[in-house]
């Protein structure tokens, strides 16, 4: 599908949730509804120096802007696709001396792109820029105050001698950018590292059980010529069949949270009230917040608050442990928290999952695969009976999970996770992800590896010893 194309969706009135995007056509699950390229996107004050300000990839020993010596790129080639980006912030940033927050920075890039291209960039923009919902009458007093301190910055940054505007505009165009503004995700899609504006995308409404996701997608950015880079652009993939005239949804927040706890969100965050199947009807409340059955028996009320309030000061404490990188103590807190759950809180409770998440993954990072594989196993567990048969989430559990058993030597349950999570990403990502092209070469090489254990377990058992062997 070309970048920009709009062929599979059009725009809708839906009612009390104002515009809409719904399908043209009957889609099927992995079907890319339309993609877009970025209106305007920015790296992540925390990562300036750590990821391409082109391209949005992890990469190390960056090259920085000898005139700013503010933004960072892979090579000349990225900086040259970057430029005509880059030109006005390098000036505005040489005249102030430094770089503002990315907010501010965005609603600069924003606010060039539209003076450049009047706020729509290609036939396929279904609507301007200004067109796009605020929501500052909406926001509480401390938004208002933030934002006027950001407007008062942006003013200061704002090179002198372009088109002045007024403080309701620059006002109105960062309520634009808080309430739309899309998270950008690294090369592997592991990390998040920047965010843009995606006008068409910003027309799909929220459903917390949604029928679509949204993946970037960084394409080619090998090319010797800038001239060839694929620039930066989401897809909106369907997770299952969606029949013509049906409204296309994605999830503005994290599904795995209470629905009380979706809906604060999305009133704090974007200003309405979620009225989806899954909010009004509580639905996996009971499983998220489950506890614990033996032999036909429940714990008490009171052995249950006292577990989770526990619960909560365990992971207070791993997370001060992990911000400290003193991994061991995370570990050694984590199987005491789990060890206090166990038999009281189910393997569904998020309270327990968020355990089992952050345990997995530290013993992982310590190549503790064998004890890290069976906490990956109960996660993924977990997630499948609490999540959509194609979330990227679930998927890239599956993954951890299949790549924590396999190095743990685990191969036959190691392909398993594997085969079944390649099968979620091709849905989610596609074939022409990173992350999914990876998948597919750990595919190949643990079915060559298990056909080898079904052969000779003996032979294949030495082959992974001396493979694993570190050198002192």
């Amino acid at each position: 599908m070309t970048v920009g194309n709009m062929d599979s969706a059009e725009l809708f009135d839906a009612g009390k949730k104002g515009r809409g995007l719904r399908a043209r056509k009957d889609l099927d699950a992995g079907d890319v509804v339309f993609s877009e390229s970025s209106f305007s996107a920015v790296v992540f004050d925390s990562l300036v120096t750590k990821v391409c300000h082109s391209c949005f990839r992890h990469q190390a020993d960056l090259h920085r802007c000898a005139q700013c010596k503010f933004a960072h790129y892979c090579d000349r080639t990225c900086q040259t696709a970057c430029w005509s980006e880059h030109k006005h912030e390098c000036g505005a940033i040489r005249k102030t001396g430094k770089a503002p927050s990315e907010s501010v920075r965005l609603a600069a890039r924003v606010l060039w792109r539209v003076h450049k291209d009047t706020g729509i960039v290609s036939d396929s923009q279904l609507i301007s820029v200004d067109q796009l919902k605020d929501h500052v009458t909406d926001l509480p007093e401390e938004g208002l105050k933030q934002l006027q301190t950001d407007v008062l910055t942006f003013f200061a940054y704002w090179s002198h001698g372009r088109k002045q505007h007024s403080v309701e505009y620059i006002s109105k165009l960062f309520g634009i950018i808080k309430c739309n503004g899309f998270t950008l995700s690294d090369q592997r899609g592991l990390q998040a590292v920047g965010v843009g504006l995606f006008p068409n995308l910003c027309l799909v409404n929220h459903d917390c059980w949604p029928n679509c996701t949204v993946i970037l997608n960084h394409g080619n950015q090998s090319a010797l010529s800038s001239a060839l880079h694929s620039q930066r652009r989401v897809e909106l993939r369907a997770v299952g069949k969606i029949s013509e005239g049906e409204e296309l949804t994605v999830s503005y927040v994290d599904f795995l949270n209470l629905s009380a706890d979706r809906q604060k969100n999305l009133r704090e965050s974007f200003h309405f009230e979620c009225t989806c199947q899954h909010c009004s009807e509580k639905i996996s409340d009971d499983l998220m917040t489950a506890t614990a059955e033996k032999d036909g028996s429940k714990p008490s009320a009171d052995k249950v608050k006292e577990i989770i309030a526990l619960s909560k000061e365990y992971l207070e404490r791993i997370d001060i442990a992990r911000i400290d990188r003193d991994y061991h103590k995370v570990v050694t807190l984590c199987c005491d928290c789990l060890e206090k759950q166990e038999n009281v809180l189910a393997d569904t409770n998020l309270l327990k999952l968020r355990v089992f998440s952050i345990t997995s993954e530290v013993l992982s990072f310590l190549r503790n695969f064998s004890e890290a594989a069976d906490y990956a196993r109960r996660m993924v567990e977990g997630y499948t009976k609490l999540c959509h048969p194609n979330n990227a989430l679930l998927g890239m559990a599956t993954m951890r999970a299949g790549v924590t058993h396999w190095h743990g030597g685990q191969i036959e349950t190691g392909h398993k996770f594997i085969c079944k999570a390649y099968g979620i990403l091709m849905v989610t990502h596609g074939p022409n992800h990173a992350i999914t092209k990876d998948l597919e070469s750990m595919r190949t090489q643990t079915e060559l590896e298990l056909k080898m254990f079904n052969e000779d377990e003996k032979k294949y058992q030495s082959m992974r010893d001396a493979a694993l062997q570190i050198p002192v």
